[in-house]
Protein backbone atom coordinates (compact mmCIF):
# COMPACT_ATOMS: atom_id res chain seq x y z
CA UNK A 1 0.00 0.00 0.00
CA UNK A 2 2.71 2.39 0.67
CA UNK A 3 4.48 1.94 -2.36
CA UNK A 4 1.38 1.83 -4.26
CA UNK A 5 0.64 5.59 -3.25
CA UNK A 6 4.66 6.57 -3.78
CA UNK A 7 4.71 5.25 -7.13
CA UNK A 8 1.42 7.19 -7.78
CA UNK A 9 2.75 10.33 -6.50
CA UNK A 10 6.00 10.34 -7.99
CA UNK A 11 4.42 9.50 -11.26
CA UNK A 12 1.69 13.10 -10.58
CA UNK A 13 5.04 15.08 -9.70
CA UNK A 14 6.73 14.21 -12.44
CA UNK A 15 4.09 14.86 -15.38
CA UNK A 16 3.76 18.69 -13.61
CA UNK A 17 7.39 18.84 -14.28
CA UNK A 18 9.72 20.86 -16.48
CA UNK A 19 11.59 18.48 -17.88
CA UNK A 20 14.80 16.94 -16.16
CA UNK A 21 16.76 20.27 -16.22
CA UNK A 22 19.66 20.80 -13.46
CA UNK A 23 19.72 22.74 -10.46
CA UNK A 24 22.24 25.14 -12.43
CA UNK A 25 20.12 28.58 -10.93
CA UNK A 26 20.19 27.44 -7.48
CA UNK A 27 22.98 27.74 -5.31
CA UNK A 28 25.88 25.25 -5.02
CA UNK A 29 27.51 23.39 -2.30
CA UNK A 30 30.51 25.71 -2.48
CA UNK A 31 28.23 28.75 -1.39
CA UNK A 32 27.92 27.73 1.85
CA UNK A 33 25.56 25.02 3.81
CA UNK A 34 24.16 24.93 7.60
CA UNK A 35 23.20 21.22 6.78
CA UNK A 36 24.48 18.43 5.50
CA UNK A 37 24.29 18.27 1.47
CA UNK A 38 23.59 14.67 1.83
CA UNK A 39 19.96 15.59 3.58
CA UNK A 40 18.96 17.02 0.78
CA UNK A 41 16.88 14.90 -1.40
CA UNK A 42 15.30 15.37 -4.95
CA UNK A 43 11.56 14.63 -4.61
CA UNK A 44 10.90 14.29 -8.72
CA UNK A 45 10.29 18.09 -10.30
CA UNK A 46 12.75 20.31 -11.17
CA UNK A 47 13.04 23.52 -9.66
CA UNK A 48 9.80 25.73 -10.06
CA UNK A 49 8.56 21.62 -11.70
CA UNK A 50 5.51 22.47 -9.19
CA UNK A 51 5.20 26.22 -9.87
CA UNK A 52 4.78 28.67 -7.38
CA UNK A 53 2.56 31.36 -8.00
CA UNK A 54 4.39 35.11 -8.21
CA UNK A 55 7.69 33.83 -8.71
CA UNK A 56 9.88 36.71 -10.16
CA UNK A 57 12.19 34.35 -12.38
CA UNK A 58 15.82 33.63 -11.67
CA UNK A 59 18.56 36.63 -12.11
CA UNK A 60 20.40 33.74 -14.30
CA UNK A 61 17.18 33.45 -16.86
CA UNK A 62 17.14 29.97 -16.70
CA UNK A 63 14.07 29.78 -14.31
CA UNK A 64 11.58 32.46 -15.84
CA UNK A 65 8.69 33.80 -13.43
CA UNK A 66 5.69 32.96 -13.30
CA UNK A 67 2.11 34.71 -13.40
CA UNK A 68 0.69 36.58 -10.19
CA UNK A 69 -1.99 35.46 -8.08
CA UNK A 70 -4.82 36.29 -9.12
CA UNK A 71 -8.24 36.53 -6.57
CA UNK A 72 -11.55 36.16 -6.83
CA UNK A 73 -15.16 37.29 -4.36
CA UNK A 74 -16.33 34.70 -1.97
CA UNK A 75 -19.43 34.69 -4.05
CA UNK A 76 -17.63 33.48 -7.38
CA UNK A 77 -15.15 30.93 -5.45
CA UNK A 78 -18.61 29.98 -3.80
CA UNK A 79 -19.07 28.10 -7.39
CA UNK A 80 -16.14 25.69 -7.09
CA UNK A 81 -15.27 25.25 -3.06
CA UNK A 82 -17.26 23.49 -0.91
CA UNK A 83 -18.26 25.06 2.81
CA UNK A 84 -16.30 22.08 4.09
CA UNK A 85 -12.44 22.62 2.14
CA UNK A 86 -9.73 23.54 3.77
CA UNK A 87 -8.38 26.86 3.47
CA UNK A 88 -5.41 29.27 4.99
CA UNK A 89 -6.75 32.81 5.79
CA UNK A 90 -4.71 35.53 6.29
CA UNK A 91 -4.83 39.56 7.50
CA UNK A 92 -2.98 42.65 7.07
CA UNK A 93 -3.83 45.67 7.04
CA UNK A 94 -7.29 46.19 6.30
CA UNK A 95 -7.06 42.86 3.72
CA UNK A 96 -8.37 38.99 4.50
CA UNK A 97 -7.51 36.50 1.32
CA UNK A 98 -8.30 33.11 1.34
CA UNK A 99 -5.88 30.68 -0.43
CA UNK A 100 -7.67 26.91 -0.89
CA UNK A 101 -5.37 24.32 -0.11
CA UNK A 102 -7.02 22.72 -3.48
CA UNK A 103 -4.81 25.09 -5.44
CA UNK A 104 -2.11 25.23 -2.92
CA UNK A 105 -1.05 20.89 -3.48
CA UNK A 106 -0.49 21.84 -7.26
CA UNK A 107 1.49 25.16 -6.20
CA UNK A 108 3.05 25.31 -2.71
CA UNK A 109 3.70 29.06 -2.50
CA UNK A 110 2.26 31.92 -3.25
CA UNK A 111 3.87 34.82 -3.46
CA UNK A 112 1.27 37.62 -2.95
CA UNK A 113 0.91 41.33 -1.08
CA UNK A 114 -1.37 41.76 1.34
CA UNK A 115 -2.05 44.85 2.76
CA UNK A 116 0.88 46.17 1.16
CA UNK A 117 2.91 43.70 2.84
CA UNK A 118 5.01 41.49 0.65
CA UNK A 119 4.44 37.82 1.67
CA UNK A 120 5.00 34.11 0.88
CA UNK A 121 1.65 31.86 1.85
CA UNK A 122 3.25 28.15 1.48
CA UNK A 123 1.94 24.91 1.59
CA UNK A 124 3.75 21.74 1.96
CA UNK A 125 1.56 18.53 1.23
CA UNK A 126 3.93 15.74 2.53
CA UNK A 127 4.22 17.65 6.11
CA UNK A 128 0.70 18.76 6.09
CA UNK A 129 2.53 22.41 6.94
CA UNK A 130 0.91 25.58 6.10
CA UNK A 131 3.29 29.05 6.75
CA UNK A 132 3.46 32.19 6.53
CA UNK A 133 6.80 34.29 5.82
CA UNK A 134 7.35 38.17 5.37
CA UNK A 135 9.43 38.54 1.39
CA UNK A 136 11.02 41.63 3.00
CA UNK A 137 14.48 40.53 4.33
CA UNK A 138 16.35 42.12 7.10
CA UNK A 139 20.02 41.64 6.66
CA UNK A 140 23.51 43.16 8.40
CA UNK A 141 25.69 45.10 6.27
CA UNK A 142 27.73 41.90 6.10
CA UNK A 143 24.37 39.66 4.66
CA UNK A 144 24.03 42.49 2.27
CA UNK A 145 27.98 42.49 0.90
CA UNK A 146 27.31 39.04 0.09
CA UNK A 147 24.29 39.47 -2.09
CA UNK A 148 25.93 42.35 -3.78
CA UNK A 149 29.08 40.06 -4.51
CA UNK A 150 26.52 37.35 -5.62
CA UNK A 151 23.78 39.40 -8.07
CA UNK A 152 25.08 42.79 -8.49
CA UNK A 153 21.43 44.07 -10.01
CA UNK A 154 20.16 43.32 -6.18
CA UNK A 155 17.88 45.49 -5.16
CA UNK A 156 19.41 46.25 -1.44
CA UNK A 157 17.38 49.03 0.59
CA UNK A 158 19.18 51.05 3.06
CA UNK A 159 17.20 50.72 6.66
CA UNK A 160 18.02 51.97 10.35
CA UNK A 161 19.20 48.53 11.22
CA UNK A 162 21.02 47.51 8.39
CA UNK A 163 19.43 46.97 4.77
CA UNK A 164 16.39 45.04 3.22
CA UNK A 165 15.78 42.85 0.37
CA UNK A 166 12.39 42.02 -1.11
CA UNK A 167 12.62 38.29 -3.08
CA UNK A 168 10.20 35.94 -4.30
CA UNK A 169 10.15 32.17 -3.80
CA UNK A 170 9.82 29.47 -6.06
CA UNK A 171 10.02 25.58 -5.43
CA UNK A 172 13.76 24.01 -5.69
CA UNK A 173 12.38 20.36 -6.08
CA UNK A 174 14.45 19.26 -3.56
CA UNK A 175 12.60 17.84 -0.25
CA UNK A 176 14.60 18.44 3.21
CA UNK A 177 13.18 15.81 6.23
CA UNK A 178 10.73 15.36 3.85
CA UNK A 179 9.76 19.04 3.99
CA UNK A 180 9.30 21.79 1.13
CA UNK A 181 12.51 23.75 -0.22
CA UNK A 182 12.00 26.74 -1.07
CA UNK A 183 14.47 29.18 -3.50
CA UNK A 184 14.68 33.11 -3.54
CA UNK A 185 15.14 34.87 -7.02
CA UNK A 186 17.83 37.23 -6.00
CA UNK A 187 20.61 34.85 -4.88
CA UNK A 188 19.41 30.89 -5.30
CA UNK A 189 19.59 30.35 -1.52
CA UNK A 190 17.86 27.13 -0.41
CA UNK A 191 15.32 27.73 2.54
CA UNK A 192 13.45 25.45 4.58
CA UNK A 193 9.95 25.77 5.23
CA UNK A 194 9.33 24.55 8.69
CA UNK A 195 12.52 26.16 9.51
CA UNK A 196 11.91 29.87 7.84
CA UNK A 197 15.26 30.24 7.44
CA UNK A 198 17.91 29.97 4.40
CA UNK A 199 20.29 26.91 4.93
CA UNK A 200 22.37 26.46 1.69
CA UNK A 201 23.51 29.93 0.05
CA UNK A 202 24.40 33.25 -0.09
CA UNK A 203 21.69 33.93 2.99
CA UNK A 204 22.42 31.14 5.05
CA UNK A 205 21.49 31.66 8.57
CA UNK A 206 18.91 34.61 7.38
CA UNK A 207 15.41 33.47 8.92
CA UNK A 208 12.02 35.03 7.82
CA UNK A 209 9.83 36.53 9.86
CA UNK A 210 6.64 34.36 10.48
CA UNK A 211 3.28 36.01 9.99
CA UNK A 212 0.14 34.39 11.43
CA UNK A 213 -1.91 32.45 8.72
CA UNK A 214 -4.46 30.20 10.10
CA UNK A 215 -6.23 26.94 8.53
CA UNK A 216 -10.32 27.30 8.08
CA UNK A 217 -13.10 26.10 6.23
CA UNK A 218 -14.35 27.70 3.48
CA UNK A 219 -17.79 28.49 5.24
CA UNK A 220 -16.14 30.28 8.04
CA UNK A 221 -14.49 32.37 5.79
CA UNK A 222 -17.20 33.40 4.05
CA UNK A 223 -19.22 33.83 6.96
CA UNK A 224 -16.74 35.99 8.77
CA UNK A 225 -14.73 37.59 6.11
CA UNK A 226 -18.09 38.27 3.41
CA UNK A 227 -15.65 40.93 1.49
CA UNK A 228 -12.62 38.85 1.66
CA UNK A 229 -10.57 37.80 -1.90
CA UNK A 230 -10.01 34.03 -2.49
CA UNK A 231 -7.05 32.84 -5.03
CA UNK A 232 -8.32 32.44 -8.38
CA UNK A 233 -8.18 29.23 -10.41
CA UNK A 234 -6.97 31.37 -13.34
CA UNK A 235 -2.98 30.80 -12.17
CA UNK A 236 -2.29 30.02 -15.54
CA UNK A 237 -1.54 26.50 -15.68
CA UNK A 238 -3.95 23.61 -16.16
CA UNK A 239 -4.45 21.72 -13.23
CA UNK A 240 -7.17 19.61 -11.58
CA UNK A 241 -7.86 21.74 -9.09
CA UNK A 242 -10.20 20.01 -6.63
CA UNK A 243 -8.76 16.82 -6.98
CA UNK A 244 -6.62 15.40 -4.27
CA UNK A 245 -3.08 14.30 -5.79
CA UNK A 246 -1.83 13.01 -2.52
CA UNK A 247 -4.52 10.14 -2.46
CA UNK A 248 -4.49 8.77 1.24
CA UNK A 249 -1.28 10.28 2.68
CA UNK A 250 -2.23 11.11 5.52
CA UNK A 251 -3.04 7.54 6.10
CA UNK A 252 0.30 6.00 5.43
CA UNK A 253 2.56 4.93 8.06
CA UNK A 254 5.22 6.77 6.82
CA UNK A 255 6.11 10.06 5.21
CA UNK A 256 7.22 9.82 1.56
CA UNK A 257 11.40 9.99 1.10
CA UNK A 258 11.71 10.43 4.85
CA UNK A 259 14.79 8.82 6.06
CA UNK A 260 15.47 9.80 9.79
CA UNK A 261 14.24 7.81 12.81
CA UNK A 262 11.03 8.64 13.76
CA UNK A 263 10.05 10.23 17.52
CA UNK A 264 7.59 7.18 18.59
CA UNK A 265 6.10 9.82 21.14
CA UNK A 266 3.13 10.40 18.67
CA UNK A 267 1.99 8.18 15.16
CA UNK A 268 4.28 9.71 12.34
CA UNK A 269 1.07 10.47 10.70
CA UNK A 270 -0.54 12.48 13.64
CA UNK A 271 -1.76 15.69 13.37
CA UNK A 272 -0.59 18.25 15.63
CA UNK A 273 -1.01 22.14 16.19
CA UNK A 274 2.59 23.50 16.86
CA UNK A 275 3.69 26.33 18.52
CA UNK A 276 7.38 28.14 18.99
CA UNK A 277 8.12 31.17 21.33
CA UNK A 278 11.08 32.25 23.58
CA UNK A 279 13.18 29.17 22.91
CA UNK A 280 10.21 26.61 23.73
CA UNK A 281 8.23 24.12 21.18
CA UNK A 282 4.53 22.59 22.10
CA UNK A 283 2.38 20.19 20.30
CA UNK A 284 -0.91 20.03 20.71
CA UNK A 285 -2.45 16.75 19.11
CA UNK A 286 -5.78 16.93 17.15
CA UNK A 287 -6.95 13.95 19.00
CA UNK A 288 -6.73 15.60 22.14
CA UNK A 289 -8.01 18.82 21.49
CA UNK A 290 -11.08 17.19 19.75
CA UNK A 291 -11.64 16.05 23.36
CA UNK A 292 -11.19 19.40 24.79
CA UNK A 293 -11.90 22.07 21.89
CA UNK A 294 -9.97 24.07 24.69
CA UNK A 295 -6.69 24.37 25.90
CA UNK A 296 -4.84 27.00 28.16
CA UNK A 297 -1.13 26.98 28.17
CA UNK A 298 1.43 29.10 28.25
CA UNK A 299 4.98 28.87 25.74
CA UNK A 300 7.87 30.78 26.45
CA UNK A 301 6.73 33.98 28.70
CA UNK A 302 3.39 34.22 26.89
CA UNK A 303 -0.35 32.54 27.85
CA UNK A 304 -2.30 31.18 24.77
CA UNK A 305 -5.25 29.46 24.05
CA UNK A 306 -5.50 26.89 21.42
CA UNK A 307 -9.22 26.20 20.46
CA UNK A 308 -10.31 23.39 18.06
CA UNK A 309 -13.57 22.78 16.14
CA UNK A 310 -14.94 19.78 13.81
CA UNK A 311 -15.81 21.27 10.32
CA UNK A 312 -12.69 21.14 8.05
CA UNK A 313 -11.88 18.30 5.23
CA UNK A 314 -8.63 16.90 5.18
CA UNK A 315 -6.87 17.78 1.79
CA UNK A 316 -4.48 14.89 1.61
CA UNK A 317 -6.96 12.03 2.07
CA UNK A 318 -9.85 11.64 -0.65
CA UNK A 319 -9.64 11.81 -4.46
CA UNK A 320 -12.07 15.13 -4.25
CA UNK A 321 -10.61 17.60 -1.10
CA UNK A 322 -14.03 18.62 -0.57
CA UNK A 323 -15.00 14.77 0.12
CA UNK A 324 -11.81 14.22 2.18
CA UNK A 325 -13.16 12.85 6.00
CA UNK A 326 -13.29 16.06 8.71
CA UNK A 327 -10.45 16.96 10.69
CA UNK A 328 -11.02 19.86 11.87
CA UNK A 329 -9.46 23.31 12.27
CA UNK A 330 -7.66 25.35 15.01
CA UNK A 331 -6.78 28.57 16.20
CA UNK A 332 -4.06 29.66 18.49
CA UNK A 333 -4.25 33.41 20.75
CA UNK A 334 -2.47 35.21 23.39
CA UNK A 335 -4.62 35.14 25.94
CA UNK A 336 -4.46 38.36 27.13
CA UNK A 337 -7.14 41.48 26.54
CA UNK A 338 -6.50 44.88 27.67
CA UNK A 339 -3.99 43.80 30.76
CA UNK A 340 -6.05 40.91 31.88
CA UNK A 341 -5.08 37.15 31.39
CA UNK A 342 -8.42 35.28 30.15
CA UNK A 343 -9.02 31.99 30.76
CA UNK A 344 -10.68 29.89 28.42
CA UNK A 345 -13.89 26.80 28.43
CA UNK A 346 -15.77 24.98 26.40
CA UNK A 347 -19.08 24.16 27.65
CA UNK A 348 -20.18 22.11 25.37
CA UNK A 349 -21.60 24.32 22.93
CA UNK A 350 -19.43 27.12 22.56
CA UNK A 351 -16.26 28.76 23.87
CA UNK A 352 -16.57 30.68 26.84
CA UNK A 353 -13.92 33.12 28.91
CA UNK A 354 -14.45 32.43 32.69
CA UNK A 355 -13.57 36.16 33.05
CA UNK A 356 -16.32 37.63 31.44
CA UNK A 357 -18.61 34.76 30.32
CA UNK A 358 -17.91 35.71 26.59
CA UNK A 359 -18.52 33.65 24.14
CA UNK A 360 -15.47 33.09 21.07
CA UNK A 361 -15.23 31.11 17.85
CA UNK A 362 -12.29 29.70 15.95
CA UNK A 363 -11.09 33.02 14.66
CA UNK A 364 -10.73 34.34 18.07
CA UNK A 365 -13.15 37.13 18.21
CA UNK A 366 -16.13 37.66 20.75
CA UNK A 367 -18.68 36.86 19.29
CA UNK A 368 -21.48 37.63 22.51
CA UNK A 369 -20.93 39.20 26.07
CA UNK A 370 -19.02 42.33 27.50
CA UNK A 371 -16.03 41.60 25.35
CA UNK A 372 -17.96 41.42 21.73
CA UNK A 373 -16.08 42.29 18.96
CA UNK A 374 -12.66 41.85 20.61
CA UNK A 375 -10.15 40.34 18.88
CA UNK A 376 -7.36 37.90 20.38
CA UNK A 377 -4.08 38.51 19.03
CA UNK A 378 -3.44 35.20 16.93
CA UNK A 379 0.07 33.39 17.08
CA UNK A 380 2.20 32.12 15.01
CA UNK A 381 1.86 28.79 14.55
CA UNK A 382 1.44 25.62 12.00
CA UNK A 383 -1.19 22.28 11.91
CA UNK A 384 1.68 19.53 11.28
CA UNK A 385 2.26 16.19 11.18
CA UNK A 386 4.40 15.01 13.75
CA UNK A 387 7.21 13.30 12.50
CA UNK A 388 8.05 16.56 10.35
CA UNK A 389 7.65 18.71 13.32
CA UNK A 390 9.60 16.52 15.67
CA UNK A 391 12.40 16.16 12.88
CA UNK A 392 13.24 19.95 13.60
CA UNK A 393 12.01 20.58 16.79
CA UNK A 394 13.14 17.23 19.03
CA UNK A 395 12.68 18.51 22.05
CA UNK A 396 8.75 19.82 21.59
CA UNK A 397 7.05 18.74 24.83
CA UNK A 398 3.46 17.53 23.80
CA UNK A 399 0.52 18.16 25.17
CA UNK A 400 -1.18 16.08 27.26
CA UNK A 401 1.30 13.95 27.86
CA UNK A 402 3.54 16.60 29.57
CA UNK A 403 0.90 19.03 30.62
CA UNK A 404 0.07 21.99 30.59
CA UNK A 405 1.82 25.21 32.28
CA UNK A 406 -0.39 27.19 34.46
CA UNK A 407 2.10 30.06 34.71
CA UNK A 408 4.30 31.51 32.61
CA UNK A 409 7.96 32.11 33.62
CA UNK A 410 9.00 35.89 34.29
Amino acid sequence: MRWAWAAALILVLGTIGLGQGTFGPLETPRQGALIPLTELKEGGPPPQGIPALGFGGSRWGKIPPSPEPRFVTVREARAWLDEREPVLVLSAGDETRAYPLQILVWHEIVNDTVGNVPIAITFCPLCNSGLAYRRRLALSPQQAEKVRRRNPKAALEATDEGWALEVSFGTSGLLYKSNLVLFDNITGSLWSQILGKAVVGTLAGVELETFPIQLLPFGAFVRDHPSGLVLSRKTGYQRNYGENPYLKYDSSRRPFLFEEALDRRLPAMARVVTVRQGGEAAAYPFSALEAQRVVNDCIGTRPIAIFWQPGTASALDAASIALGRDVGSSGVFDRRVAGRELAFVWDGERILDLNTRSSWDLEGRATSGILVDTRLTPIPHDNTFWFAWAAFFPNTRIYPDQGAKKRCRP
